[in-house]
């Protein structure tokens, strides 16, 4: 049975609010802070001072006036993106609730000239324990302010910095998306209404980059395994906040024959999604669980758990267990990242191929299959 998106002007408002989780192409300039327990004040006016904090691992964190442990989430983005920062989000909102910490959201824009003053004023607040932030782009911006506030203590995720006061956390997406090419492979080979003849499926990516790549990899080499001379259209957008563009790429895919899009394309992909709708093909999620935007049309969701490993991260800081220097690599074994395996999924991916599914994530928490990746080790 195929159905339709569950409300259409609801997806466009969404789209429009793009994604920067991997590159910037917005020229949006709102710097914009979402407080998760109403205490933090705002110093964004106030003069710079030196952070405090410590910068030995394991170390007990400074509390703030309340006795609380005082958190910044830096989002090198905006909040409303059903993907990558609001999952970051999420995360940070589940620490305030349960661990009692007080966590303020600082959302810095789209566009890259506002995400250095935005983190700086952060920092040099002198306000926050911990302070947060990631993706790959916000390496140049944290890399200089980490060194300029040595006792400041950093969590860096989705990208690794080697720095004494940051705790690096990266995801193996690659494994994840090998379960979703197992999808799309078992999908284009299927008779279920929607595919067509040819062992053909796609890849759109906002940006050409070795974590968008990353994903195409393990998709690949999980199609691959199913349909081992399946062909994987390869397309990039010019940005992740275009899904005007991502429908124009998707539907030159499928008029080549892919009948499953996997889109890592943040708002981009939501063009992507609407083609595939449109066309009654299929399409795979990215970054969150996104199933239910696209009833009968999303298969499934290459999810990337950022809310889990930052929830873990600051509840071993409140605890004074988190060590600094070092990164973590979070995959399937450590629940980093997932397939989406929900109500929808069911609809339309057959047993037969939900059971390959099941097989190749055992295999690979198991060590039995060497996922391809992209990124150095």
């Amino acid at each position: 049975m195929r159905y339709r998106f569950r409300s259409m002007t609801a997806l466009v408002a969404v789209a429009a609010i793009g994604l920067a989780a991997c590159g910037d192409d917005d020229t949006s300039d709102d710097t914009s802070d979402t407080t998760a327990d109403n205490t933090a004040e705002d110093t964004s006016d106030e003069p710079a001072e030196d952070a405090t904090g410590t910068t030995d691992a394991a170390d007990e964190p400074a509390d703030d006036a309340d006795g609380n442990v005082s958190i910044a989430l830096v989002l090198n983005g905006e909040l409303g993106d059903e993907a990558f920062f609001d999952s970051a989000n999420r995360g940070a909102e589940q620490a305030a609730e349960e661990l009692g910490v007080d966590v303020r959201v600082i959302e810095a824009g789209l566009d890259a000239a506002g995400w250095e003053p935005a983190l700086r004023s952060a920092v040099a607040s002198g306000e926050y324990d911990l302070v947060i932030t990631g993706t790959a782009p916000m390496a140049d911006v944290l890399g200089p302010i980490a060194e300029e506030f040595p006792d400041q203590d950093f969590v860096f995720y989705d990208a690794s910095l080697p720095a004494d006061n940051i705790h690096s956390i990266t995801y193996a997406q690659n494994e994840a998306s090998y379960l979703g090419g197992v999808v799309a492979g078992g999908l284009t080979s299927s008779d279920v209404e929607g595919t067509n003849a040819d062992l053909v499926i796609g890849f759109i990516g906002g940006l050409d980059l070795p974590v968008i790549n990353d994903f195409r990899a393990g998709y690949a080499q999980g199609a691959a395994t199913v349909v081992p001379d399946v062909e994987v259209l390869t397309s990039y957008a010019a940005g992740f906040g275009d899904p005007a563009q991502g429908r124009e790429l998707a539907e030159a895919q499928i008029d080549q024959g892919a009948d499953v899009i996997f889109q890592v394309a943040g708002g981009t992909g939501f063009g992507v999604f609407e083609a595939s709708t449109g066309r009654e093909t299929y399409a795979i999620g990215v970054d969150t669980n996104q199933n239910a935007l696209a009833p009968g049309t999303i298969a499934t969701s290459v999810q990337k758990n950022v809310d889990v490993s930052l929830y873990q991260a600051i509840e071993r800081f409140a605890a004074g267990e988190l060590p600094f220097g070092v990164t973590e690599s979070l995959g399937l074994a450590e629940g980093g990242v997932s397939l989406a395996m929900d109500e929808y999924y069911e609809q339309i991916v057959p047993a037969d191929v939900r059971a390959l599914v099941d097989e190749a994530q055992a295999a690979i928490i198991a060590g039995e299959i060497e996922v391809d990746t992209t990124l150095e080790s």
